[in-house]
């Protein structure tokens, strides 16, 4: 069955009547955080079930949490048809509190949410990756995935968070899907969660760069970068063979960002492989001239990876040489170490005890 939350406010009010019911339902599902039509209390029965014969709200099932010592949670959640894929729930800046007790401010969140189920890029270092691509999310379910957790973790609807498209899934490769969801994020009368608070990580499809650029939402890109020639890139991420490194920093140049940011360059470091001297002068001659930040990774290990996490020598060489010489530059604070942290790992553990 599908869901409600495909439906942006203007397509709800083209099913119920009067208009001013498809504004009382949003105010349900984004700001109270309704779970069914029956908690709508302020709805006409007739038109409750009317909706629920055609729709759900909630259209995932929770299969699994864990929590992290560092207060980071990964989700993993099943839909309709019986897929599986992840959200992970980031706290980014810890509650603060003066001496009398007094709350200077709430913590601050993050929220990963998935894309797609599975991927078609293939990128070596990946889990995701080695389950193929099965489907790609609709918008409700991407929606959805902010709404579980902000209900889950009683984060009010006036509170600001920021959505990261960073978890399953190439997200420029369900754009027409995604692009809706940015929109209705946005939405005053659904969570209100602005542009500027939303950043889209792609493995660099530059087509859709493009493409995404000339509609000009607003929101924050970033490059899953990893690598600074492409033969090295071409064994990492496949998809390198089809957009080179020249063809991703090109559309890059052309898209509209804010004055007052700049474009992410996330960098996966592994142990050996791209974590030397000679790979910090070639990434700040291939972003000179781009408002960049470099966001160096730790490789977070899974079992059987072929790959390794670096010393933190390493990365403090590599980051402290990119900002001696003008990139901005600084090291991702791994979260959920003693959980199951990378991408689509919770995924593949829990289908294997369940096999």
């Amino acid at each position: 069955m599908k869901t409600i939350l495909d439906l942006t406010k203007e397509e709800l009010e083209e099913i119920v009547s009067p208009k001013f019911r498809a504004k009382q339902i949003y105010h349900w599902i984004y700001q109270k955080y309704a779970n069914s039509f029956e908690q709508m209390n302020n709805i006409p029965k007739d038109i409750k079930e009317k909706l629920s014969s055609e729709y759900v709200v909630n259209p995932l099932e929770l299969v699994k949490v864990e929590e992290s010592l560092d207060g980071s949670k990964k989700y993993l959640f099943r839909l309709h048809d019986g897929y599986t894929m992840e959200t992970v729930l980031l706290p980014m800046k810890k509650k603060k509190v003066d001496e009398d007790g007094k709350t200077i401010h709430l913590t601050k969140y993050s929220i990963c949410v998935s894309s797609q189920v599975g991927c078609k890029i293939g990128c070596a270092f990946c889990l995701t990756a080695k389950e193929g691509f099965k489907r790609n999310l609709t918008s409700g379910e991407i929606l959805a995935q902010v709404i579980y957790l902000k209900r889950d973790n009683d984060i009010a609807q006036n509170r600001s968070l920021n959505i990261v498209y960073m978890g399953m899934g190439e997200p420029l490769d369900n754009m027409v899907n995604v692009v809706k969801a940015i929109k209705m994020f946005k939405d005053p009368d659904g969570l209100a969660i602005g542009a500027r608070r939303q950043t889209l990580s792609t493995s660099g499809l530059s087509h859709q760069i493009e493409k995404l650029g000339k509609m000009d939402l607003g929101i924050l890109l970033a490059i899953s970068l990893h690598a600074v020639d492409d033969e090295l890139r071409e064994k990492l991420m496949p998809i390198n063979k089809a957009y080179n490194i020249e063809s991703v920093i090109n559309a890059v140049k052309n898209f509209p960002i804010d004055a007052r940011k700049r474009v992410m360059f996330e960098y996966l470091v592994m142990k050996g492989l791209n974590d030397d001297r000679t790979s910090a002068k070639k990434l700040v001659k291939l972003l000179h001239g781009i408002k960049a930040k470099v966001n160096l990774i730790y490789f977070n290990p899974y079992p059987n990876s072929p790959f390794q996490r670096p010393s933190e020598k390493d990365m403090m060489d590599f980051k402290d040489y990119l900002n001696d010489h003008g990139v901005l530059c600084t090291i991702r604070q791994s979260k959920g170490l003693d959980i199951s942290a990378a991408c689509g790992q919770l995924k593949e553990k829990t289908d294997n005890d369940m096999a």
